[in-house]
Protein backbone atom coordinates (compact mmCIF):
# COMPACT_ATOMS: atom_id res chain seq x y z
CA UNK A 1 0.00 0.00 0.00
CA UNK A 2 1.14 3.47 -1.21
CA UNK A 3 1.22 6.11 0.94
CA UNK A 4 1.85 9.97 0.01
CA UNK A 5 2.54 13.19 2.50
CA UNK A 6 4.09 16.04 3.47
CA UNK A 7 7.48 15.11 5.80
CA UNK A 8 7.67 16.55 9.13
CA UNK A 9 10.38 15.77 11.08
CA UNK A 10 11.52 15.56 14.91
CA UNK A 11 13.56 13.76 17.17
CA UNK A 12 11.25 14.62 20.35
CA UNK A 13 7.66 12.79 19.75
CA UNK A 14 6.00 15.30 21.70
CA UNK A 15 6.81 18.05 20.14
CA UNK A 16 5.98 17.16 16.71
CA UNK A 17 2.67 16.21 17.64
CA UNK A 18 1.71 19.71 18.33
CA UNK A 19 2.25 20.58 14.47
CA UNK A 20 1.23 17.48 13.04
CA UNK A 21 -1.82 17.30 10.81
CA UNK A 22 -3.89 14.28 8.92
CA UNK A 23 -1.75 14.64 5.76
CA UNK A 24 1.78 14.54 7.01
CA UNK A 25 3.90 11.63 7.40
CA UNK A 26 5.32 11.88 11.30
CA UNK A 27 9.27 11.12 11.33
CA UNK A 28 10.07 10.24 14.37
CA UNK A 29 13.52 8.78 16.59
CA UNK A 30 12.06 7.26 19.12
CA UNK A 31 12.78 4.17 20.79
CA UNK A 32 10.48 2.01 22.84
CA UNK A 33 8.01 4.45 21.97
CA UNK A 34 5.81 5.16 25.16
CA UNK A 35 1.73 5.01 25.71
CA UNK A 36 1.13 9.16 26.20
CA UNK A 37 3.67 9.68 23.31
CA UNK A 38 1.32 7.34 21.48
CA UNK A 39 -1.94 9.03 21.94
CA UNK A 40 -0.72 12.31 21.26
CA UNK A 41 0.59 11.23 17.31
CA UNK A 42 -3.39 9.47 17.60
CA UNK A 43 -4.97 12.54 18.24
CA UNK A 44 -3.29 14.47 15.45
CA UNK A 45 -5.22 12.44 12.98
CA UNK A 46 -1.49 11.40 11.40
CA UNK A 47 -1.86 8.26 9.29
CA UNK A 48 1.96 7.54 8.79
CA UNK A 49 4.51 7.40 11.72
CA UNK A 50 8.44 6.53 10.42
CA UNK A 51 10.50 5.75 13.33
CA UNK A 52 14.41 5.77 13.25
CA UNK A 53 14.63 3.85 16.18
CA UNK A 54 13.43 0.62 17.05
CA UNK A 55 9.63 1.09 18.66
CA UNK A 56 10.11 -1.80 20.93
CA UNK A 57 13.65 -2.49 21.88
CA UNK A 58 12.90 -5.21 23.87
CA UNK A 59 13.61 -4.09 27.27
CA UNK A 60 10.33 -3.89 28.43
CA UNK A 61 7.18 -4.37 26.72
CA UNK A 62 5.92 -1.00 25.56
CA UNK A 63 2.42 -0.27 24.57
CA UNK A 64 2.97 2.89 22.46
CA UNK A 65 3.62 0.68 19.04
CA UNK A 66 0.02 -1.10 19.88
CA UNK A 67 -2.29 1.33 20.20
CA UNK A 68 -0.80 3.69 16.90
CA UNK A 69 -1.66 0.05 15.33
CA UNK A 70 -4.73 -0.62 16.53
CA UNK A 71 -5.51 2.71 15.97
CA UNK A 72 -4.99 2.79 12.06
CA UNK A 73 -1.78 4.21 11.66
CA UNK A 74 1.23 2.67 9.69
CA UNK A 75 4.29 2.54 11.75
CA UNK A 76 7.64 1.88 9.76
CA UNK A 77 9.97 1.03 12.01
CA UNK A 78 14.49 1.03 12.47
CA UNK A 79 14.66 2.84 9.04
CA UNK A 80 18.25 4.65 10.53
CA UNK A 81 19.44 7.39 12.04
CA UNK A 82 19.94 8.97 8.15
CA UNK A 83 16.57 9.66 7.34
CA UNK A 84 17.21 13.22 8.98
CA UNK A 85 19.83 13.88 6.55
CA UNK A 86 18.14 12.90 3.84
CA UNK A 87 14.51 14.35 4.29
CA UNK A 88 14.14 17.82 5.09
CA UNK A 89 10.60 18.80 7.16
CA UNK A 90 8.42 20.06 4.49
CA UNK A 91 9.27 17.62 1.88
CA UNK A 92 6.81 15.78 -0.08
CA UNK A 93 7.21 11.73 0.49
CA UNK A 94 6.11 8.44 -0.13
CA UNK A 95 5.86 5.37 1.77
CA UNK A 96 5.49 1.35 0.17
CA UNK A 97 5.66 -0.73 2.48
CA UNK A 98 8.49 -0.46 4.14
CA UNK A 99 10.15 2.16 2.02
CA UNK A 100 10.50 5.71 2.47
CA UNK A 101 11.00 7.20 -1.27
CA UNK A 102 11.82 10.63 -1.96
CA UNK A 103 11.72 12.15 -5.33
CA UNK A 104 11.31 9.03 -6.37
CA UNK A 105 14.15 7.21 -4.79
CA UNK A 106 14.04 4.82 -1.72
CA UNK A 107 15.69 6.89 0.95
CA UNK A 108 15.14 4.70 3.70
CA UNK A 109 13.59 1.35 4.13
CA UNK A 110 12.76 -0.18 7.91
CA UNK A 111 9.80 -2.97 8.70
CA UNK A 112 6.02 -2.22 8.27
CA UNK A 113 4.49 -3.29 12.43
CA UNK A 114 1.41 -5.38 12.54
CA UNK A 115 -0.37 -5.66 15.18
CA UNK A 116 0.55 -9.06 14.88
CA UNK A 117 4.46 -8.41 14.83
CA UNK A 118 4.09 -6.15 17.55
CA UNK A 119 2.39 -8.03 19.85
CA UNK A 120 5.20 -10.47 19.39
CA UNK A 121 7.90 -8.21 20.13
CA UNK A 122 5.83 -7.46 22.98
CA UNK A 123 5.42 -10.76 24.19
CA UNK A 124 9.24 -11.32 23.87
CA UNK A 125 10.00 -8.00 25.61
CA UNK A 126 7.75 -9.66 28.98
CA UNK A 127 10.96 -12.04 29.22
CA UNK A 128 12.90 -9.62 30.53
CA UNK A 129 10.65 -7.34 32.82
CA UNK A 130 12.43 -9.61 35.70
CA UNK A 131 15.68 -7.76 34.80
CA UNK A 132 14.34 -4.51 34.45
CA UNK A 133 12.51 -4.45 37.81
CA UNK A 134 15.33 -5.90 39.28
CA UNK A 135 17.97 -2.91 37.91
CA UNK A 136 15.03 -0.39 38.98
CA UNK A 137 14.79 -1.53 42.32
CA UNK A 138 18.78 -1.39 42.78
CA UNK A 139 18.79 2.18 41.22
CA UNK A 140 16.23 3.60 43.34
CA UNK A 141 17.94 2.07 46.90
CA UNK A 142 21.54 3.52 45.29
CA UNK A 143 19.90 7.25 45.18
CA UNK A 144 17.83 6.99 48.09
CA UNK A 145 20.60 7.91 50.60
CA UNK A 146 21.35 11.17 47.76
CA UNK A 147 17.97 12.17 48.16
CA UNK A 148 16.76 11.36 51.08
CA UNK A 149 17.08 15.29 51.98
CA UNK A 150 13.75 15.23 50.46
CA UNK A 151 12.33 13.27 53.04
CA UNK A 152 14.06 14.27 56.30
CA UNK A 153 14.61 17.96 55.86
CA UNK A 154 12.90 20.77 54.29
CA UNK A 155 12.87 21.46 50.60
CA UNK A 156 13.26 24.90 50.66
CA UNK A 157 9.89 25.60 48.55
CA UNK A 158 9.86 28.94 46.74
CA UNK A 159 8.09 31.66 47.70
CA UNK A 160 4.61 32.20 45.74
CA UNK A 161 1.28 34.21 45.67
CA UNK A 162 -1.28 31.93 45.96
CA UNK A 163 -2.60 30.66 49.44
CA UNK A 164 -2.12 26.51 49.92
CA UNK A 165 -3.17 26.50 53.40
CA UNK A 166 -6.55 24.66 54.13
CA UNK A 167 -7.20 23.94 50.61
CA UNK A 168 -7.71 21.28 47.78
CA UNK A 169 -5.03 20.94 45.66
CA UNK A 170 -4.83 19.27 41.90
CA UNK A 171 -1.53 18.45 40.22
CA UNK A 172 -2.36 17.79 36.61
CA UNK A 173 0.85 15.62 34.77
CA UNK A 174 -0.02 14.59 31.28
CA UNK A 175 0.06 10.95 31.92
CA UNK A 176 -1.99 8.09 31.45
CA UNK A 177 -5.56 8.42 31.23
CA UNK A 178 -5.48 12.29 32.34
CA UNK A 179 -7.81 13.57 29.80
CA UNK A 180 -10.80 10.73 31.30
CA UNK A 181 -9.24 11.77 34.89
CA UNK A 182 -10.03 15.37 34.16
CA UNK A 183 -13.50 14.52 32.64
CA UNK A 184 -14.76 12.60 35.54
CA UNK A 185 -13.02 15.38 37.94
CA UNK A 186 -15.18 18.28 36.32
CA UNK A 187 -18.00 18.17 39.42
CA UNK A 188 -15.28 18.43 41.88
CA UNK A 189 -13.38 21.09 40.31
CA UNK A 190 -16.51 23.08 39.96
CA UNK A 191 -18.01 22.20 43.68
CA UNK A 192 -14.37 22.10 45.19
CA UNK A 193 -12.71 24.82 43.64
CA UNK A 194 -9.27 23.62 44.12
CA UNK A 195 -6.00 25.28 43.04
CA UNK A 196 -4.80 23.79 39.69
CA UNK A 197 -0.85 22.94 39.32
CA UNK A 198 0.23 22.30 35.55
CA UNK A 199 2.92 20.37 35.76
CA UNK A 200 4.31 21.27 32.18
CA UNK A 201 2.02 20.58 29.77
CA UNK A 202 -0.66 19.71 32.43
CA UNK A 203 -1.49 23.42 31.98
CA UNK A 204 -2.33 22.73 28.35
CA UNK A 205 -4.66 19.79 29.81
CA UNK A 206 -6.09 21.87 32.61
CA UNK A 207 -7.09 24.41 29.78
CA UNK A 208 -8.65 21.87 27.69
CA UNK A 209 -10.97 20.70 29.92
CA UNK A 210 -11.83 24.35 30.58
CA UNK A 211 -10.00 25.77 33.37
CA UNK A 212 -7.00 27.90 33.77
CA UNK A 213 -4.19 26.77 36.03
CA UNK A 214 -3.12 28.57 39.19
CA UNK A 215 1.02 27.96 38.88
CA UNK A 216 2.66 25.77 36.00
CA UNK A 217 5.69 23.95 37.56
CA UNK A 218 8.10 21.90 35.24
CA UNK A 219 11.54 22.48 33.13
CA UNK A 220 9.03 24.25 30.09
CA UNK A 221 9.69 22.35 27.37
CA UNK A 222 6.41 20.88 26.76
CA UNK A 223 4.51 23.73 27.84
CA UNK A 224 2.81 25.90 25.47
CA UNK A 225 3.59 29.58 24.98
CA UNK A 226 -0.45 30.11 25.56
CA UNK A 227 -0.55 28.47 28.67
CA UNK A 228 2.52 30.21 29.95
CA UNK A 229 0.97 33.20 29.23
CA UNK A 230 -2.38 32.54 30.77
CA UNK A 231 -1.89 34.45 34.03
CA UNK A 232 -0.73 31.28 36.46
CA UNK A 233 2.21 31.27 39.09
CA UNK A 234 5.50 29.89 37.16
CA UNK A 235 8.17 27.82 39.00
CA UNK A 236 10.84 27.04 37.14
CA UNK A 237 12.53 23.32 37.94
CA UNK A 238 16.35 23.59 37.85
CA UNK A 239 19.18 21.64 38.09
CA UNK A 240 20.68 21.12 41.59
CA UNK A 241 23.75 23.18 41.00
CA UNK A 242 21.36 25.80 39.80
CA UNK A 243 21.24 25.60 35.83
CA UNK A 244 17.47 26.25 34.46
CA UNK A 245 17.45 25.92 30.95
CA UNK A 246 13.20 26.94 31.30
CA UNK A 247 14.02 30.45 32.60
CA UNK A 248 15.55 31.40 28.91
CA UNK A 249 12.21 30.37 27.37
CA UNK A 250 10.28 32.59 29.92
CA UNK A 251 12.99 35.26 29.26
CA UNK A 252 12.24 35.02 25.68
CA UNK A 253 8.28 35.57 26.28
CA UNK A 254 8.49 38.37 28.40
CA UNK A 255 7.63 36.31 31.62
CA UNK A 256 9.22 35.73 35.25
CA UNK A 257 9.33 33.00 37.38
CA UNK A 258 10.64 31.42 40.54
CA UNK A 259 13.26 29.40 40.19
CA UNK A 260 13.24 25.52 42.47
CA UNK A 261 16.40 23.56 41.89
CA UNK A 262 15.87 19.78 43.29
CA UNK A 263 17.31 16.88 42.48
CA UNK A 264 13.68 15.50 41.68
CA UNK A 265 11.13 15.13 38.92
CA UNK A 266 8.23 18.14 38.35
CA UNK A 267 5.68 16.26 39.47
CA UNK A 268 7.44 15.42 42.54
CA UNK A 269 8.02 19.44 43.50
CA UNK A 270 4.62 19.95 42.42
CA UNK A 271 3.34 17.76 45.32
CA UNK A 272 6.35 19.06 47.79
CA UNK A 273 5.32 22.72 47.04
CA UNK A 274 1.32 21.79 47.88
CA UNK A 275 2.07 19.58 51.14
CA UNK A 276 4.39 22.02 52.27
CA UNK A 277 2.55 25.25 51.52
CA UNK A 278 -0.09 23.76 53.73
CA UNK A 279 -2.71 21.92 51.45
CA UNK A 280 -5.94 19.82 53.12
CA UNK A 281 -5.69 17.63 49.96
CA UNK A 282 -4.15 16.47 46.90
CA UNK A 283 -5.17 15.43 44.31
CA UNK A 284 -3.09 13.63 41.37
CA UNK A 285 -3.86 13.13 38.17
CA UNK A 286 -1.88 11.46 35.31
CA UNK A 287 1.08 11.29 37.95
CA UNK A 288 3.23 8.23 37.26
CA UNK A 289 2.86 5.44 39.48
CA UNK A 290 4.32 2.08 38.12
CA UNK A 291 6.99 -0.06 36.44
CA UNK A 292 5.65 0.39 33.42
CA UNK A 293 5.05 4.01 33.96
CA UNK A 294 8.38 4.84 35.03
CA UNK A 295 10.46 3.05 32.44
CA UNK A 296 7.89 5.03 29.81
CA UNK A 297 9.15 8.24 30.85
CA UNK A 298 13.00 6.70 30.52
CA UNK A 299 13.67 7.28 34.54
CA UNK A 300 16.33 3.96 35.71
CA UNK A 301 15.11 4.59 39.45
CA UNK A 302 12.04 6.23 41.51
CA UNK A 303 14.11 7.46 44.27
CA UNK A 304 12.85 11.08 44.57
CA UNK A 305 9.25 9.79 44.13
CA UNK A 306 9.64 6.93 46.38
CA UNK A 307 10.65 9.52 49.36
CA UNK A 308 7.73 12.74 47.90
CA UNK A 309 5.18 9.71 48.22
CA UNK A 310 6.44 8.31 51.93
CA UNK A 311 6.15 12.41 52.99
CA UNK A 312 3.00 13.24 51.08
CA UNK A 313 0.60 10.35 51.48
CA UNK A 314 -1.39 11.21 54.55
CA UNK A 315 -2.95 13.85 51.69
CA UNK A 316 -2.30 12.60 48.65
CA UNK A 317 -5.58 10.55 46.73
CA UNK A 318 -4.88 9.27 43.16
CA UNK A 319 -7.71 11.00 40.21
CA UNK A 320 -9.61 7.32 40.25
CA UNK A 321 -10.13 7.25 43.56
CA UNK A 322 -11.16 10.42 44.08
CA UNK A 323 -13.51 10.05 40.82
CA UNK A 324 -15.14 7.01 42.76
CA UNK A 325 -15.66 8.07 45.94
CA UNK A 326 -16.83 11.98 44.86
CA UNK A 327 -20.30 12.37 43.52
CA UNK A 328 -21.26 16.02 42.92
CA UNK A 329 -24.50 16.82 45.26
CA UNK A 330 -27.54 18.27 43.16
CA UNK A 331 -27.56 22.08 43.09
CA UNK A 332 -30.24 24.59 43.48
CA UNK A 333 -30.02 24.88 39.67
CA UNK A 334 -30.12 21.44 39.03
CA UNK A 335 -33.26 20.94 41.32
CA UNK A 336 -34.85 23.64 40.03
CA UNK A 337 -34.61 21.65 36.04
CA UNK A 338 -35.99 18.93 37.36
CA UNK A 339 -39.05 20.27 39.46
CA UNK A 340 -39.98 22.36 36.34
CA UNK A 341 -39.36 19.33 33.93
CA UNK A 342 -41.89 17.32 36.12
CA UNK A 343 -44.44 20.35 36.16
CA UNK A 344 -43.94 20.83 32.52
CA UNK A 345 -45.06 16.85 31.73
CA UNK A 346 -47.83 16.76 34.15
CA UNK A 347 -49.34 19.78 32.52
CA UNK A 348 -48.64 18.47 28.83
CA UNK A 349 -50.50 15.04 29.87
CA UNK A 350 -53.37 17.07 31.41
CA UNK A 351 -53.37 18.89 28.32
CA UNK A 352 -53.72 15.96 25.99
CA UNK A 353 -55.61 13.49 27.82
CA UNK A 354 -59.36 14.00 28.45
CA UNK A 355 -59.73 11.21 30.58
CA UNK A 356 -56.63 12.54 33.10
CA UNK A 357 -58.49 15.85 33.42
CA UNK A 358 -62.23 14.05 33.94
CA UNK A 359 -60.34 12.36 36.70
CA UNK A 360 -58.92 15.71 38.31
CA UNK A 361 -62.17 17.40 38.04
CA UNK A 362 -64.20 14.22 39.75
CA UNK A 363 -61.12 14.83 42.76
CA UNK A 364 -61.72 18.76 42.90
CA UNK A 365 -65.29 18.10 43.13
CA UNK A 366 -64.59 15.52 45.92
CA UNK A 367 -62.70 17.58 47.91
CA UNK A 368 -65.20 20.56 47.53
CA UNK A 369 -67.72 18.65 49.00
CA UNK A 370 -65.62 17.58 52.12
CA UNK A 371 -64.91 20.97 53.01
CA UNK A 372 -68.34 22.64 51.97
CA UNK A 373 -66.43 24.62 49.27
Amino acid sequence: MRHQGIARLDKRTKDLSKRLGPSDIAIIDHADMDRVSAEGLLATGVEVVINAAHSITGAYPNVGPLLLARGGVRLIDAVGPEIFELVRDGDPIEVNGGDVLFEGQVVASGQFMTIDSIEAAMEEAKAGIGDQLDAFARNTIEFLEKERPLLTEGVGIPEVRTKFEGRHVMVVVRGYDYKADLNTLKPYVHEMHPILIGVDGGADAIIEAGFKPDLIIGDMDSVTDGALRSGAELVVHAYPDGRAPGMERLQQLGLTGAIWPLAATSEDLALLLAYESGADLIVAVGTHANLIEYLDKGRKGMASSFLVRLKVGPKLVDAKGVSKLYRSAPGLRDLTLIVGSVLILLTVIIYISPSVRNMIGLVLLQVRSVFGI
